[in-house]
């Protein structure tokens, strides 16, 4: 016998009159236990610190399973009492317990199935109409953080997961639970309910299940919790998960009805008891990194934490409303909504794709659209670091319950976020205009520029793009130049765009030297007019075309050598989005004077900025001020903050170089077996493939088939350049491989139906 044995032989012949038992240790989390083996029975005893909570606990629980004690055809630990009739005994500041040990095989070690599920639904829920019932003080007066409507007693314990993309994959879930369970949670019925049928507490004899045993989280809370977490632990490592909750729905439903509103939360109580179990073996690990215990589910709960975001919450609603033979969630019919568009909105506002998106959610790569698919976004470039990215929707909400007004008072957030905003570019760019869009930017610098140089004229890119105002579509040949747009103002100079693919060059510097020289020419046909060049360091509507590697070199020198100043439009590439590059001009080795923020710059929020020099600024304060209503606002500026910190922690410009350069890779490797895939280009994940016929002509119709064939497949990308021919793939940087793997393999299906 090992000595600190000795202390339990001792309690157990004194107080239960038990001899010469064989004592091993057993795994526990608020206990220490021990499996007692004596000829004729088998105890658990569980020792605890002799707390007054710890002794009502008991009390209540011991209550309880004397109850359950008459379910027939299940197995309950018994409560074993001392010799003096108590449920616990007291010694040295310790509590000693006693019950019976439960044989059976533990459902985690047994092949799941559908029929099994539907035995456990209505096995918890003849269990639950006997202890639902029940009043008991302790158990109704227990607080436990694995109570789910307790879920926000486990937010502290975020910090401790050490991957901060699961860290902020478990922040999301929080903030949808305060969202879409919070508010109901008056009307959600409650009792006393066991709360952990997990695969290692639940029972099995025969393939049958047979009892459950460790009543150690049982509370009073919302009766649905059990079924929630029954469904958790059930689903995990199962293929495709919601047929089994489905069968546990059913199982459960028959015996105890559910009612709808339990229904529709239950995809937020997973996601809850998914990342409560995350939160704990993490801090678990922090405490007893040799404990497998709390871990013991942790890697199947993070695969499942990661497929119940592919999964669409009205998806996961209607699917389990059926299972209890109720109707479906009730959304606005598509063809109502655009009824009611075509009588409010402009038809000059267009809608992507034959067939229409009706959204309603999204979360970090997904959105979610009204019938409940899932769709996986390579398209929406504005939400750089993930829809709904809980840091920045965080940030959002906390500046506005605080403070929003303007530029014309001192706030925090403002200095704060033009340091760390600041620190991103080159010493010699040290200003900064904050507007609400990239348009407003591309307005005000160019306003810069005329105001700085006492110039006019404007050197534009063809094709290029810099926003919808009125100067914004004077510089932007893709609009004046358009069907329908006002045609190129007098002002206005156009440098053809330096596109290399399919114009004939042997090489790229040769294609470099012909297009600098043609600019060069028209620069000197107006040396001394012009204020500013402005280009994209990838033209983006011109069909995602980066510009030869020494082109800015050789035309920044010429436009400054005339008295005019250089400004590169960063908005849509820029902010890490190129990988290598967190600013597009650095891929050309040159500084602008002028740089163009916004649509990544809020992740979805209207934000925009004008980053330029010392001297250029100065001229701008000539006793006209310049003022933006809502321009650098304390929750924009929050906002912006929050991105660049989700950027640097999760190293998504990082990730963006990897899977753009996987992607990249595998497709031009499809364009080897595919001859319409006729160039792919474009760096990190801002990336264009162009699409020909086999007369090597833009197939316009080709592409759109494309598009629109990803998207009735829910994945959606876009189409650009001037022929519509390029597919535009700009995902949010939270794409991962796998994402670019399903891409990739419906690209392919659609090639090969053609």
């Amino acid at each position: 016998m090992e000595e600190h044995q000795k202390p339990i032989v001792q309690i157990l012949q004194k107080h239960f009159d038990i001899s010469n038992p064989i004592i091993s240790g057993m795994e526990g989390y608020e206990s220490k236990n021990y499996k007692i083996e004596c000829t004729d029975q088998s105890y658990v005893l569980k020792i605890y610190d002799a707390s007054v909570a710890n002794k009502a606990s008991i009390d209540g629980e011991s209550h309880i399973l004397r109850n359950l004690q008459n379910l027939k055809g299940y197995n309950f630990p018994v409560p074993i009492k001392s010799n003096s009739g108590a449920n616990w005994i007291e010694e040295n500041d310790t509590l000693y317990r006693l019950l019976s040990f439960v044989t059976g095989a533990f459902l985690g070690n047994i092949p799941r199935n559908k029929s099994m599920a539907r035995e456990l639904g209505a096995f918890l829920a003849e269990m639950d109409d006997r202890t639902i019932e029940m009043y008991d003080a302790p158990t109704m007066a227990k607080q436990t953080p694995w109570d789910l409507r307790l879920f926000y007693k486990n937010e502290p314990l975020i910090k401790y997961i050490p991957n901060p993309k699961h860290r902020s994959l478990v922040t999301y879930f929080f903030l949808q639970f305060k969202e879409m369970v919070l508010p109901y949670q008056e009307e959600l019925r409650m009792g006393i309910v066991h709360n952990d049928a997990n695969e290692w507490n639940v029972l099995t004899r025969n393939n049958s299940i047979s009892g459950i045993i460790d009543f150690g989280d049982m509370c009073h809370t919302w009766t649905i919790n059990n079924l929630a977490v029954a469904i958790t632990y059930y689903m995990m490592d199962q293929e495709p998960p919601l047929e089994y909750a489905v069968e546990l729905i059913k199982g459960y439903h028959a015996i105890r009805p559910l009612e709808v509103l339990e229904l529709d939360v239950l995809y937020y109580l997973i996601a809850a008891r998914l990342c409560t179990s995350v939160c704990n073996s993490a801090y678990a690990k922090k405490q007893n990194p040799d404990s497998e215990y709390i871990t013991i589910s942790e890697e199947s709960a993070w695969n499942l934490v990661h497929v119940w975001l592919t999964i669409n919450p009205i998806a996961a609603q209607n699917t389990f409303r059926k299972a209890a033979g109720y109707p479906p969630l009730q959304t606005n019919a598509l063809e109502k909504q655009l009824k009611l568009r075509k009588q409010f909105i402009s038809n000059s506002l267009s809608l992507s794709y034959t067939e229409p998106i009706h959204m309603v959610r999204s979360a970090f790569q997904y959105m979610y659209d009204a019938k409940g698919n899932t769709i996986l976004d390579a398209y929406n470039n504005i939400m750089l670091v993930g829809h709904c990215h809980p840091k920045v929707v965080q940030a959002a909400q906390r500046t506005f319950a605080r403070l929003n007004t303007n530029t014309r008072y001192v706030y925090d957030e403002l200095q704060s976020y033009s340091v760390k905003l600041l620190s991103k570019f080159p010493d010699s760019l040290n200003k900064v205009f904050f507007v609400n869009s990239g348009s407003a930017a591309s307005d005000l610098a160019i306003r810069l520029a005329q105001t700085h140089t006492k110039k006019r004229k404007v050197m534009v890119m063809e094709h290029g793009y810099h926003g919808n105002t009125r100067l914004g579509i004077d510089i932007s040949h893709y609009k004046y130049g358009h069907k329908g747009g006002p045609g190129k103002r007098d002002y206005i100079l156009e440098a053809s765009i330096p596109k290399i693919f399919g114009a004939g060059f042997g090489s790229e510097a040769e294609a470099t030297k012909f297009y600098v020289e043609k600019t060069h020419k028209e620069i000197q046909n107006h040396e001394s007019e012009i204020s500013a060049f402005i280009a994209e360091p990838i033209i983006g509507c011109g069909g995602q075309v980066p510009l030869p590697k020494d082109y800015l070199k050789n035309i920044y020198p010429k436009i400054r050598a005339q008295g005019g100043v250089c400004i590169s439009d960063e908005v849509q590439v820029g902010f890490g989005r190129l990988g290598k590059y967190f600013w597009g001009y650095e891929m050309y080795d040159v500084v602008p004077d002028i740089v163009i923020i916004g649509k990544p710059m809020g992740n979805g929020h209207p934000i925009g900025a004008v980053i330029t020099t010392s001297e250029i600024a100065q001229s701008f304060e000539n006793g006209l001020e310049f003022f933006s209503s809502f321009g650098g606002n304390p929750v924009s500026c929050a906002i912006g903050e929050a991105v660049l910190g989700v950027i640097h922690e999760e190293h998504l410009d990082t990730e963006a170089q990897n899977t753009g350069s996987y992607l990249k890779g595998r497709l031009k490797e499809l364009g080897k077996q595919y001859p319409e895939i006729a160039d792919v280009r474009g760096e990190g994940l801002f990336l264009g493939v162009e699409i020909m016929d086999e007369k090597f002509q833009p197939d316009t119709l080709f592409a759109q088939y494309l598009k629109n064939g990803l998207r009735m497949e829910n994945i959606l990308i876009g189409t650009d350049g001037p022929a519509d021919n390029v597919l535009k793939i700009k995902p949010p940087l939270y794409f991962n491989k796998e994402n670019c793997d399903t891409l990739l393999s419906q690209i392919e299906k659609l090639l090969q139906k053609k």
